[in-house]
């Protein structure tokens, strides 16, 4: 994995050093909303049926986003591989960064090193239906909306009665290629 550079984000491969960071993330209940229903992460007690990625630095394919000008953490992204041509795109960035267009920044750059240096042929993402924000990002880098499929969740949360939304690309549409 390699250190992406974007006009204000330096994305660096997740190590130990990040841990505290990503634990704080999970703190924040509006963080947390579209995932577990706000709760924060224990992180001395971690689901193993957990659906979504805790990640705490020694991670494959996940990037530790920060802010370049002052090494900030902003938060992290991932590209991870669902097999050897199709990656699934995540990110999580603490609630201070919102509504400046950094997910859509950081989640261009991992979709472009994808296709350039991946070798993915298809990269998909999912949010639940309600999750307008995200659903905004997936558009802005790119990604078109592909189904929406209902989900059992072991504990459902307001809005999971929506569905999960994927989107996708695939190398042929992408407009970096």
């Amino acid at each position: 994995m390699a250190v992406l550079q974007t006009t204000r984000l330096t994305l660096s491969p997740c190590c130990p050093g990040d841990r505290a960071d990503f634990i704080d993330l999970e703190l924040d209940p509006e963080v947390m909303r579209f995932l577990n229903g706000g709760h924060p992460v224990d992180h001395e007690q971690v689901d193993p049926n957990a659906t979504f990625l805790m990640p705490r630095g020694t991670e494959p394919y996940v990037w530790t986003a920060r802010h370049t000008i002052n090494g900030a953490f902003v938060g992290w992204f991932c590209l991870w591989p669902e097999s050897e041509t199709v990656a699934e795109l995540g990110y999580r960035l603490r609630r201070l960064d919102w509504g400046q267009g950094l997910a859509a920044e950081g989640a261009s750059a991992l979709v472009d090193w994808g296709f350039r240096n991946g070798g993915y042929d298809r990269i998909a993402a999912t949010t639940m239906a309600v999750n307008h924000a995200s659903r905004r990002v997936m558009e802005k880098v790119g990604l078109i909306y592909a189904r929406t499929v209902s989900v059992d969740w072991p504990e459902p949360i307001a809005g999971s009665e929506h569905g999960e939304v994927w989107y996708e690309l695939v190398r042929s549409d992408w407009k970096g290629g």
